[in-house]
Protein backbone atom coordinates (compact mmCIF):
# COMPACT_ATOMS: atom_id res chain seq x y z
CA UNK A 1 0.00 0.00 0.00
CA UNK A 2 1.34 3.39 -0.96
CA UNK A 3 1.15 6.24 1.53
CA UNK A 4 1.42 9.03 -1.03
CA UNK A 5 -2.03 10.32 -2.08
CA UNK A 6 -3.82 7.82 0.16
CA UNK A 7 -6.46 9.12 2.58
CA UNK A 8 -5.90 8.32 6.26
CA UNK A 9 -8.35 9.05 9.06
CA UNK A 10 -6.75 9.59 12.48
CA UNK A 11 -8.85 9.86 15.62
CA UNK A 12 -7.44 12.07 18.33
CA UNK A 13 -5.50 13.67 15.51
CA UNK A 14 -5.40 17.17 16.94
CA UNK A 15 -2.63 16.58 19.45
CA UNK A 16 -0.12 14.18 20.97
CA UNK A 17 0.66 10.94 19.17
CA UNK A 18 -2.22 11.45 16.76
CA UNK A 19 -0.83 14.72 15.50
CA UNK A 20 2.72 13.35 15.36
CA UNK A 21 1.61 10.40 13.23
CA UNK A 22 -0.44 12.72 11.03
CA UNK A 23 2.52 14.99 10.38
CA UNK A 24 4.70 12.03 9.52
CA UNK A 25 2.19 10.66 7.02
CA UNK A 26 1.68 14.15 5.60
CA UNK A 27 5.44 14.46 4.99
CA UNK A 28 5.12 11.36 2.81
CA UNK A 29 2.36 12.91 0.70
CA UNK A 30 -0.72 11.49 2.41
CA UNK A 31 -4.11 13.15 2.68
CA UNK A 32 -5.25 13.36 6.31
CA UNK A 33 -8.71 13.49 7.84
CA UNK A 34 -8.19 14.41 11.49
CA UNK A 35 -10.86 13.84 14.14
CA UNK A 36 -10.87 15.47 17.56
CA UNK A 37 -13.16 17.32 19.95
CA UNK A 38 -10.84 20.33 20.15
CA UNK A 39 -11.35 22.49 17.06
CA UNK A 40 -8.45 24.81 17.86
CA UNK A 41 -6.03 21.88 18.12
CA UNK A 42 -7.39 20.46 14.87
CA UNK A 43 -6.72 23.70 13.02
CA UNK A 44 -3.15 23.75 14.32
CA UNK A 45 -2.60 20.11 13.38
CA UNK A 46 -3.94 20.60 9.86
CA UNK A 47 -1.66 23.60 9.34
CA UNK A 48 1.32 21.53 10.53
CA UNK A 49 0.44 18.72 8.11
CA UNK A 50 0.17 21.10 5.18
CA UNK A 51 3.46 22.75 6.14
CA UNK A 52 5.29 19.47 5.53
CA UNK A 53 3.65 18.81 2.17
CA UNK A 54 0.44 16.94 2.90
CA UNK A 55 -3.23 17.80 2.68
CA UNK A 56 -5.42 17.80 5.76
CA UNK A 57 -9.08 18.14 6.67
CA UNK A 58 -10.42 18.64 10.18
CA UNK A 59 -13.59 17.18 11.69
CA UNK A 60 -14.93 17.88 15.16
CA UNK A 61 -16.38 14.52 16.15
CA UNK A 62 -17.50 12.80 19.33
CA UNK A 63 -16.38 9.24 18.63
CA UNK A 64 -18.58 7.90 21.44
CA UNK A 65 -21.73 9.02 19.61
CA UNK A 66 -22.91 6.76 16.81
CA UNK A 67 -24.70 9.40 14.76
CA UNK A 68 -21.73 11.77 15.01
CA UNK A 69 -19.35 9.08 13.79
CA UNK A 70 -21.63 8.03 10.93
CA UNK A 71 -22.06 11.63 9.76
CA UNK A 72 -18.35 12.40 10.04
CA UNK A 73 -17.23 9.40 8.01
CA UNK A 74 -19.83 10.21 5.35
CA UNK A 75 -18.39 13.75 5.22
CA UNK A 76 -14.85 12.41 4.89
CA UNK A 77 -15.89 10.18 1.98
CA UNK A 78 -17.59 13.11 0.27
CA UNK A 79 -14.70 15.51 0.89
CA UNK A 80 -11.81 13.18 0.07
CA UNK A 81 -13.43 10.77 -2.37
CA UNK A 82 -12.21 7.68 -0.56
CA UNK A 83 -10.81 6.30 2.69
CA UNK A 84 -7.72 4.10 2.50
CA UNK A 85 -6.68 3.86 6.13
CA UNK A 86 -7.88 4.45 9.67
CA UNK A 87 -5.71 4.92 12.74
CA UNK A 88 -7.82 4.45 15.86
CA UNK A 89 -5.63 6.55 18.14
CA UNK A 90 -8.02 8.51 20.38
CA UNK A 91 -7.81 7.40 23.99
CA UNK A 92 -8.71 8.41 27.53
CA UNK A 93 -7.09 7.59 30.86
CA UNK A 94 -8.87 7.94 34.21
CA UNK A 95 -6.71 5.84 36.47
CA UNK A 96 -7.67 4.73 39.94
CA UNK A 97 -7.73 1.77 42.29
CA UNK A 98 -10.69 -0.59 42.22
CA UNK A 99 -11.22 -0.04 45.96
CA UNK A 100 -9.46 1.86 48.71
CA UNK A 101 -9.46 0.40 52.21
CA UNK A 102 -7.65 1.84 55.24
CA UNK A 103 -7.67 0.44 58.75
CA UNK A 104 -10.38 -2.01 57.81
CA UNK A 105 -12.68 0.73 56.49
CA UNK A 106 -13.76 1.23 52.88
CA UNK A 107 -12.58 4.69 51.82
CA UNK A 108 -13.44 4.67 48.14
CA UNK A 109 -14.27 2.75 44.97
CA UNK A 110 -13.72 3.30 41.28
CA UNK A 111 -16.91 4.99 40.15
CA UNK A 112 -18.96 3.63 37.30
CA UNK A 113 -18.60 6.94 35.47
CA UNK A 114 -14.81 6.69 35.81
CA UNK A 115 -14.91 3.19 34.32
CA UNK A 116 -17.54 3.86 31.67
CA UNK A 117 -16.00 7.07 30.30
CA UNK A 118 -12.82 5.19 29.40
CA UNK A 119 -14.80 2.33 27.87
CA UNK A 120 -16.83 4.80 25.81
CA UNK A 121 -13.82 6.51 24.25
CA UNK A 122 -11.27 3.72 24.00
CA UNK A 123 -13.46 0.75 23.16
CA UNK A 124 -16.80 2.00 21.82
CA UNK A 125 -15.13 4.80 19.86
CA UNK A 126 -12.71 2.36 18.27
CA UNK A 127 -15.57 0.02 17.37
CA UNK A 128 -17.70 2.76 15.81
CA UNK A 129 -14.88 4.29 13.78
CA UNK A 130 -13.61 0.88 12.69
CA UNK A 131 -17.08 -0.15 11.58
CA UNK A 132 -17.69 2.97 9.51
CA UNK A 133 -14.25 2.91 7.90
CA UNK A 134 -14.61 -0.78 7.05
CA UNK A 135 -18.03 -0.21 5.49
CA UNK A 136 -16.71 2.54 3.23
CA UNK A 137 -13.55 0.61 2.27
CA UNK A 138 -15.51 -2.56 1.46
CA UNK A 139 -18.01 -0.77 -0.76
CA UNK A 140 -15.41 1.29 -2.62
CA UNK A 141 -13.65 -1.99 -3.41
CA UNK A 142 -10.04 -0.82 -3.15
CA UNK A 143 -9.15 -2.38 0.18
CA UNK A 144 -7.44 -0.53 2.99
CA UNK A 145 -5.95 -0.85 6.44
CA UNK A 146 -7.28 -0.27 9.97
CA UNK A 147 -4.77 0.20 12.78
CA UNK A 148 -5.75 0.27 16.45
CA UNK A 149 -3.48 1.84 19.05
CA UNK A 150 -3.41 -0.48 22.05
CA UNK A 151 -0.93 -0.27 24.95
CA UNK A 152 1.59 -2.24 26.96
CA UNK A 153 -1.06 -1.95 29.69
CA UNK A 154 -3.35 -4.34 27.80
CA UNK A 155 -1.79 -7.17 29.80
CA UNK A 156 -3.26 -5.63 32.96
CA UNK A 157 -1.80 -2.87 35.08
CA UNK A 158 -2.47 -1.94 38.69
CA UNK A 159 -4.62 1.17 38.96
CA UNK A 160 -5.86 0.82 35.38
CA UNK A 161 -8.80 -1.58 35.49
CA UNK A 162 -10.65 0.56 32.95
CA UNK A 163 -7.74 1.49 30.68
CA UNK A 164 -6.17 -1.99 30.60
CA UNK A 165 -9.51 -3.63 29.81
CA UNK A 166 -10.15 -1.33 26.87
CA UNK A 167 -6.64 -1.63 25.46
CA UNK A 168 -6.96 -5.40 25.60
CA UNK A 169 -10.30 -5.11 23.80
CA UNK A 170 -9.00 -3.01 20.92
CA UNK A 171 -6.19 -5.52 20.46
CA UNK A 172 -8.69 -8.37 20.10
CA UNK A 173 -10.67 -6.30 17.61
CA UNK A 174 -7.58 -6.32 15.39
CA UNK A 175 -7.66 -10.13 15.30
CA UNK A 176 -11.44 -10.39 14.81
CA UNK A 177 -11.49 -7.82 12.03
CA UNK A 178 -8.55 -9.42 10.22
CA UNK A 179 -10.58 -12.58 9.72
CA UNK A 180 -13.77 -10.79 8.76
CA UNK A 181 -12.40 -8.10 6.47
CA UNK A 182 -9.69 -9.91 4.50
CA UNK A 183 -12.27 -10.91 1.87
CA UNK A 184 -12.68 -7.18 1.15
CA UNK A 185 -8.95 -6.56 0.86
CA UNK A 186 -8.89 -4.78 4.22
CA UNK A 187 -5.96 -5.51 6.54
CA UNK A 188 -5.74 -4.76 10.24
CA UNK A 189 -2.94 -4.12 12.68
CA UNK A 190 -2.26 -2.87 16.15
CA UNK A 191 0.51 -1.00 17.90
CA UNK A 192 1.01 -1.49 21.63
CA UNK A 193 3.32 1.33 22.73
CA UNK A 194 5.01 1.69 26.07
CA UNK A 195 5.76 5.22 27.26
CA UNK A 196 6.34 7.59 24.35
CA UNK A 197 7.84 11.07 24.70
CA UNK A 198 5.02 13.50 23.92
CA UNK A 199 3.78 16.88 25.13
CA UNK A 200 2.14 15.05 28.04
CA UNK A 201 5.35 13.44 29.28
CA UNK A 202 7.20 16.73 28.79
CA UNK A 203 4.85 18.30 31.35
CA UNK A 204 5.43 15.60 33.96
CA UNK A 205 7.72 16.02 36.93
CA UNK A 206 11.29 14.89 36.11
CA UNK A 207 11.28 12.36 38.94
CA UNK A 208 8.13 10.75 37.54
CA UNK A 209 9.72 10.47 34.10
CA UNK A 210 12.88 9.01 35.66
CA UNK A 211 10.83 6.28 37.36
CA UNK A 212 9.27 5.32 34.04
CA UNK A 213 12.62 5.30 32.28
CA UNK A 214 14.11 3.00 34.92
CA UNK A 215 11.37 0.45 34.19
CA UNK A 216 12.31 0.30 30.50
CA UNK A 217 15.21 -2.04 29.67
CA UNK A 218 16.47 0.40 27.03
CA UNK A 219 16.46 3.13 29.71
CA UNK A 220 14.68 5.75 27.64
CA UNK A 221 11.26 6.76 26.42
CA UNK A 222 10.09 5.90 22.94
CA UNK A 223 10.15 8.62 20.29
CA UNK A 224 7.17 9.63 18.17
CA UNK A 225 9.31 9.00 15.08
CA UNK A 226 9.65 5.37 16.19
CA UNK A 227 5.89 5.12 16.55
CA UNK A 228 5.50 6.56 13.07
CA UNK A 229 8.07 4.09 11.70
CA UNK A 230 6.01 1.19 13.06
CA UNK A 231 2.87 2.70 11.53
CA UNK A 232 4.59 2.97 8.15
CA UNK A 233 5.63 -0.69 8.31
CA UNK A 234 2.07 -1.88 8.94
CA UNK A 235 0.66 0.31 6.18
CA UNK A 236 3.16 -0.69 3.52
CA UNK A 237 3.55 -4.42 4.25
CA UNK A 238 0.72 -6.11 2.36
CA UNK A 239 1.24 -9.45 4.15
CA UNK A 240 0.75 -7.94 7.59
CA UNK A 241 -2.66 -8.36 9.18
CA UNK A 242 -4.26 -9.38 12.46
CA UNK A 243 -1.16 -8.81 14.58
CA UNK A 244 -0.03 -6.42 17.32
CA UNK A 245 3.41 -4.82 17.23
CA UNK A 246 4.80 -4.22 20.73
CA UNK A 247 6.70 -0.96 20.67
CA UNK A 248 7.71 -0.63 24.29
CA UNK A 249 11.49 -0.84 24.64
CA UNK A 250 11.11 -4.20 26.36
CA UNK A 251 8.88 -2.83 29.14
CA UNK A 252 6.75 -5.37 31.00
CA UNK A 253 4.17 -4.46 33.59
Amino acid sequence: MQIKDSVFVITGGGQGLGRAMAENLASQGAVLALLDLNQEKLIEACAACEAVGGKAHSYVCNITDESSVEATFADIKNDCGQINGLINNAGLMRDGMLIKVKDGELKGKMGLDQFQSVVDVNMTGTFLCGREAAAIMAVQGTGGVIINVSSVSRAGNMGQTNYSATKSAVATMVVSWAGELARHGIRTGGIAPGVIATEMTAQMKPEAVDRMVQAVPLRRLGEVEEMAHTLKYIIENEFFTGRIVEMDGGLRI
